[in-house]
């Protein structure tokens, strides 16, 4: 345990108790204790120089240094990220009672990207000190800027939140990094737990590579992948510590920019996670939520992708109004961190109840629109299944439609209705409907209400199934999930097991591909080569004739309201004009037919 400086002079006692200050431990989050600032001041009361100590972040003390009264010996520290803060704070004494930073101060924490420089000393019997800390932010010249507090008790520069402060300077230093490299994108390290005691079926890799295709739909380059198991969720870090020293020593390694975990972590399990790897760090939930912001077209997808993520950062707006309070020090900078903190929190749930209700505008629009089309007659068939399984393709194929169908997750955001031509007098309305997946976000199922009526309205339920995965099982058990939650499990289906090519292609058989329905009511067809869409047509043409009854009714005049209800509740084939009365031929359920049939034509 070397002692840095100018040790010239020092008597062997004193780099004794120089020494013994790598014994300080610092609370995570706090700059520095009382007793370590005490000893540090004693020192340089006997030394009369300055003495410095550089605490890493797990609050340890790595270097040990001593100066004179006009500079302070920096040793240089290795830096874990190219853009990143460097995990270090430097903690250093003044022996005059002004412990204003100084240029050499503001200049090494530019240099070596400190997560902070912090200069003690004693006034009138009490310990005071100064802060400064980059803002993320810089000049046109590329020079970085610097923000700090005035002179305050140490116990004030010990209440502000230092690990939110360095997770808030990390996120502004990659904003910054992201902005001067548009074309390179995120490099991302992902993060998956096999817990023992998994309830969903789904093993880890599986998952993680679930989780691969995510992040590549949103934008992010997988430079490695980590699996760690565990009997449950470690409360700190979701992850195990030992596994964070990896990660956070494989990020230099890679380069990396981003950590993507494979759950839904808390607020505090994200900013340790960003605190000791250096990175920023998202959770499948955010990924998600990102993925659909880029992929909202119209304006009720972007409606319900905003309160989703609303609902979903609210919970970690804490901590920022305590960092926000104490920076600047002096009167009048005490409050309004809280304030400003309070005010968006209110103009957040302001936002969420405006959302709201416009959700609830565009619902009742929604059910306005399925009543006209139920007006029509017409049947209607959702198509529903887990994302990416060729829900759009299949919509094309029929419909001869346009939408997009691209091999992505999540290609199709916003519900799209089509009529669909199922033999020469039947016609359904088949609407396409956003994909399911494992883990889906309860905020984007409650935000996607309004979208998912359209699968809980329908009269039938076409649940897509990618035929060519292994876990073709799992993903219908997850879209099964969904379905119960939103209230629409117990609706009439159909299971359509698509992309039987590529199943082929894998070295499947025909027997495979059956197999896959067992006591299932479906098909099995490739929508992209067009194969079995007519045995599929049939289906759904026999699904909707079941219980039907086509009549030949002639309603006299006076009976005009009869003609009225009639269009209300049948498809109406052909209408004519006779002597005496209206000549209709329509098909209705055999449930509906009996006030019709004394009117009907007997041949």
């Amino acid at each position: 345990m070397q002692v840095n400086g100018n040790l010239a002079n020092i008597k062997a006692g004193v780099i004794s108790q120089l020494e013994s200050l790598y014994d300080i431990e610092a609370p995570s989050g706090q700059i520095i204790t009382r007793e370590a600032a005490e000893k540090m001041l004693e020192l340089t009361d006997v030394l009369g120089r300055e003495v410095a100590v550089y605490i890493n972040r797990k609050g340890n003390v790595i270097k040990v240094s001593v100066g004179d009264d006009a500079t302070v010996e920096l040793p240089e520290v290795k830096q874990r990220s190219n853009i990143r803060l460097s995990g270090v704070r430097c903690i250093h004494t003044h022996p005059s009672s002004d412990t204003r930073l100084s240029g050499p101060d503001i200049s090494s924490l530019k240099s070596l990207r400190f997560d902070c420089m912090v200069a003690i000393g004693r006034k009138n019997g009490k310990i005071y000190g100064s802060m400064g800390f980059l803002t993320g932010e810089q000049t046109e010249d590329g020079e970085y800027i610097v923000r700090g507090t005035k002179e305050i008790p140490l116990k004030e520069l010990n209440a502000i939140d230092l690990v939110q402060l360095v997770v808030m300077v990390n996120n502004e230093l990659g904003k910054n990094q992201l902005k001067d490299t548009q074309e390179r994108p995120e490099k991302a390290i992902l993060a998956g737990v096999a817990f023992s005691s998994t309830k969903d079926g789904w093993q880890a890799e599986d998952s993680l590579a679930e989780l691969k295709g995510l992040a590549e739909t949103a934008g992010a380059q997988v430079v490695a992948q980590v699996i760690q198991n565990k009997d449950k969720p470690d409360n700190a870090y979701f992850l195990g510590k030992g596994k964070v020293e990896e990660i956070a020593m494989l990020a230099q390694n890679v380069e990396a920019d981003l950590l993507i975990v494979d759950d839904e972590i808390s607020p505090s399990q994200q900013r340790n996670l960003e605190l000791n790897t250096g990175l920023r760090v998202v959770d499948r939930t955010a990924l998600i939520l990102d993925i659909f912001a880029q992929r909202a077209r119209s304006s009720a997808g972007k409606l319900q992708v905003e309160l989703a993520q609303l609902k979903y950062n609210l919970p970690r707006l804490g901590g920022q109004g305590l960092v926000l309070s104490r920076l600047g020090g002096g009167i009048g900078t005490r409050g309004p961190g809280e304030t400003k903190l309070e005010m968006d929190r209110r103009r957040i749930h302001g936002r969420i109840h405006e959302l709201e209700e416009k959700i609830r505008k565009l619902k009742e629009q929604r059910s306005l629109h399925r009543k006209q089309r139920k007006h029509s007659a017409l049947a209607s068939a959702a198509l529903v299944g887990y994302t990416n399984a060729g829900k759009s393709t299949i919509l094309n194929a029929l419909s001869d439609a346009e939408v997009l169908a691209e091999d992505k997750l999540f290609a199709t955001l916003d519900p799209t209705t089509r009529l669909v031509n199922l033999d020469d007098k039947q016609q359904i309305l088949l609407t396409d409907t956003v994909g399911f997946i494992q883990k889906l976000p309860h905020t984007l199922v409650s935000a996607f209400q309004a979208t998912l009526e359209e699968t809980t309205e329908a009269d039938l339920l076409v649940h897509v199934v990618d035929a060519s995965n292994p876990n073709y099982e799992l993903q219908i058990k997850a879209v099964m999930q969904v379905l119960e939650e939103i209230g629409a499990k117990e609706k009439p289906a159909i299971f359509v097991f698509n992309k039987a090519d590529r199943l082929m292609e894998d070295g499947g058989s025909d027997f495979d591909a059956m197999r896959m329905l067992q006591d299932r009511d479906g098909v099995v067809i490739s929508a992209q080569s067009q194969t079995g869409l007519g045995e599929l047509r049939e289906k759904l043409a026999s699904f909707f004739n079941r219980g039907k009854v086509v009549l030949k009714l002639c309603i006299p005049y006076t009976e005009g309201s009869l003609v009225t209800r009639l269009h209300n509740e049948a498809h109406i084939l052909n209408t004519d004009y006779g002597e005496n009365g209206t000549l209709v031929e329509a098909e209705l359920p055999v449930t509906e037919a009996e006030p019709y049939l004394p009117y009907e034509i007997k041949e």
